[in-house]
């Protein structure tokens, strides 16, 4: 599964000024990572802002995704959720025309033990016809994924082929990468540590820097792939104001007002969530008219 080293970008869902779903926006933005030579697309993982879409909404935007996109680069669908026999009827009557996989949280809230989070996998695992990407996030789950349950679902099912490990635990990246059968693909589900984990063997990155600056970012992650990590440094090192402050007040807000500022797509959020602050909002774009200079 080669296609899914390298880049790939979490993409934000584009709202209208009235609060529904802004499709030349996100037109704009498929393209937008297209030229910035980005390897895959996600829609709708968590910073697509699945979780205050509805059914129908989600539909609609992934078979939109998958038309804009046109078969130009591979696509990952963000199917997950708390209720385990829900989120495996989802992924069996998810309409997968263009699609080549499916990336699938943890459960959230529930709070399970690791066996939960075995079974819960497992069943999601029997229920799908695409291959299955976890999605290791404990700052927005409340739990926490064992680097032996992620091992010993890599080992039992065939179609779990790789994990978005976002525990921010070089511990636990440490003993994925010992442990994990043989092209099972760890992929840092964080940005500023994206070029630290592939120095342990991780395959790339799903981003959400790269919506805004597609280009910087998949530039940095094959020279990291490519082992020339002095020239990659600088261009690290030149994304981690830029990076740290689209996540100060909350994500995807931050990035989308990026986005906002290159004329990409507006910075409307739905609630819960709210836009970044105007002293915030200047600071971005100073990074990104710095970075893009």
């Amino acid at each position: 599964m080669n296609k899914f080293h390298g880049t790939g970008v979490a993409l934000v869902t584009p709202f209208t000024a009235d609060g529904s779903v802004d499709y030349d926006g996100l037109a704009r933005l498929i393209n937008h990572q297209i030229d910035g030579k980005v390897e895959y697309l996600v829609s709708l993982g968590t910073t697509g802002e699945s979780s205050t879409l509805k059914k129908e909404e989600k539909q609609k935007i992934w078979e939109f995704t998958a038309e804009i996109n046109n078969g130009r680069l591979p696509l990952i669908a963000g199917i997950g959720g708390n209720d385990t026999a829900d989120v495996a009827a989802s992924i069996q009557s998810f309409k997968h025309a263009g699609y080549s996989a499916i990336l699938s949280a943890s459960p959230n809230y529930n709070k399970p033990t690791q066996e939960g989070i075995y079974q819960h996998y497992k069943a999601l695992s029997e229920a799908s016809d695409l291959p299955i990407l976890l999605y290791n996030v404990p700052g927005r789950t409340g739990s926490n994924m064992s680097p032996e349950t992620t091992c010993r679902l890599a080992h039992d099912f065939k179609n779990i082929i790789g994990t978005k490990e976002a525990s921010g635990s070089f511990d636990q990246f440490n003993q994925i990468q010992r442990d994990k059968p043989e092209g099972f693909m760890l992929i840092s589900g964080d940005d500023p540590v994206a070029v630290p984990m592939i120095s342990i063997g991780a395959v790339g990155v799903i981003s959400v820097v790269g919506n805004a600056l597609p280009l910087q970012l998949s530039n940095l992650v094959r020279l990291a792939l490519a082992g020339d990590y002095t020239t990659a440094l600088p261009l690290h090192l030149q994304l981690i104001e830029f990076t740290r402050l689209i996540f100060a007040e909350g994500n995807p807000a931050g990035v989308k007002a990026a986005l906002k500022h290159l004329g990409v797509c507006g910075d409307r959020v739905r609630l819960p969530l709210v836009n970044v602050s105007p002293q915030l909002e200047a600071l971005i774009v100073e990074q990104v008219n710095k970075i893009t200079a």
